[in-house]
């Protein structure tokens, strides 16, 4: 038997990862005396960085009173606050939140309110879901069978439901057409989408799921003009309905509240997380519209579904604080800002880069892909699992990043991620994209010889 250093169960069953024991601003703290700055958020996760005093103060209030009270007996003031505060505008017609604990939660939530709904309207067949490839959606089994992201399936794909099925992303660099306008590419997409409910029947759907910014699984993949639009009205024709997966997209991650806000459309359904409380407490939401919460009112007045940490006092007072610092220190703008600056660094650095492909992204949420050749838009040999080594190579330096493996087809391609915290300054955008040039050229100068 293996000698063991560690009781607790690491991502890696073979390596102990170094302890962190303390963060402050955009940096974290290791045991071992190294500070690393977190250009990634840990995945998109602390948009104010870390030991925030405002919303350590917060908790610490918040724990003093109540920490936690069961749903099925309480609510609370942070949690009707909070909500009050996310959808107390109804923004897009969404009217109501309901707090879980993470990403998956909320994309199972979404899943099953989709599914009551329509049997509470008396349209039961309605059992379909349609999503994308290369996308994620959570690990828990229904959001990982929502999910085309082929690596983490593979295992589970026997326990994967059938009610979902996956159609083209709107990912131009590997699917657009040599010669197709982003119109002519958003029409065949629209046109696949359609051939879907077709094929399905069209009254069998429930609804179309997709992130506006597609996250980890393709890096920071942003959609052509029209391409939300053209699937809000293929889905309002057929009466199905639009869920928009933003758990890392969403909460001013791209420069808006919702990344939807920038695409002219607005979901039946909204799953947010991370963004939501900034990892200061697990915390993600399902938003919903007022017309899907007013027909089961009306109907069994109750959404059968439930876990015990529902709209958690301590997780909701935490994501109130971290939501309150960025619409009073008008964060929003800095994202916008600090976002431009990001665009045009990478730009600068790797614009000309032999063996960056791409630089794409919105907001503070912008990915590289790499390729061995940028004409033939080649991924690198997936056994050479650059992403890791640039990752590796990044951290010995003091830079967390996010890279990713399977970017194209969830084997093939390598892209690195980047979601810095909301509060990073100009020069420490500078010092990340700096950081990630080096460690980028260092891996890739050890794999070219």
């Amino acid at each position: 038997m293996a000698a063991r250093t560690t009781r607790v169960l690491h991502r890696s069953l073979r390596e102990t990862p170094p302890k962190a024991i303390g963060g402050e601003g955009v940096y974290l703290f290791a045991e071992d005396g190294s500070r690393v700055i977190d250009a990634s958020g840990g995945a998109a996760v602390s948009c104010l960085g870390h030991q925030h005093p405002r919303v350590i103060a917060a908790m610490a209030k918040q724990a003093s009173t109540l920490a936690y009270a069961h749903t099925a007996f309480f609510s609370s003031q942070p949690a009707e606050a909070l909500a009050e505060m996310l959808v107390g505008h109804e923004p897009g017609g969404l009217a109501y939140a309901y707090f879980v604990s993470g990403g998956s939660e909320a994309i199972e939530a979404s899943i099953k309110l989709a599914r009551q709904y329509f049997i509470e309207r008396g349209e039961p067949q309605r059992q379909h879901f349609i999503a994308r490839r290369q996308s994620y959606h959570g690990n828990t089994l229904g959001a990982l069978a929502a999910g085309g992201n082929a690596w983490r399936r593979a295992p589970y794909a026997p326990l994967l439901s059938a009610a979902f099925s996956h159609v083209t992303p709107a990912f131009a660099y590997h699917e657009k057409r040599d010669g197709e306008s982003d119109a002519q590419f958003v029409a065949r997409l629209a046109a696949e989408l359609e051939a879907e409910f077709q094929r399905l029947g069209p009254d069998t759907v429930a609804a179309f799921l997709a992130e506006p910014v597609v996250g980890a699984t393709a890096g920071a993949v942003t959609a052509p003009d029209g391409y939300f639009k053209a699937m809000r009205e293929i889905c309002d024709r057929h009466g199905a309905l639009l869920i928009l997966d933003e758990v890392m997209s969403g909460m001013g991650r791209t420069g808006t509240t919702h990344a939807w806000e920038q695409e002219g459309v607005a979901p039946d359904i909204q799953a947010i997380a991370k963004g939501l409380g900034g990892g200061y407490q697990p915390i993600g939401a399902m938003l919903a519209s007022g017309t899907i919460i007013d027909t089961i009112r009306a109907g069994s007045g109750a959404f059968q579904h439930g876990h015990t940490y529902l709209a958690h006092p301590l997780a909701c007072a935490a994501a109130l604080a971290v939501q309150q610092v960025i619409r009073e220190d008008r964060l929003l703008d800095r994202v916008k800002e600090r976002g431009k600056q990001l665009e045009q660094r990478l730009i600068d650095r790797f614009g000309n880069h032999r063996h960056v492909g791409d630089i794409r992204g919105r907001g503070l949420f912008w990915a590289i892909e790499l390729v061995t050749d940028r004409a033939s838009r080649t991924s690198f040999d997936p056994a050479l699992k650059l992403h890791q080594k640039i990752k590796a190579e990044a951290f010995a330096n003091g830079l967390g990043c996010y890279p990713g493996g399977g970017t194209v087809d969830g084997v093939r391609g390598d892209h690195v991620l980047l979601a810095p915290p909301y509060i990073a300054s100009a020069a420490e955008i500078d010092l990340i994209v700096d950081k990630l040039g080096t460690a980028v050229d260092n891996v890739l100068r050890s794999v070219n010889h």
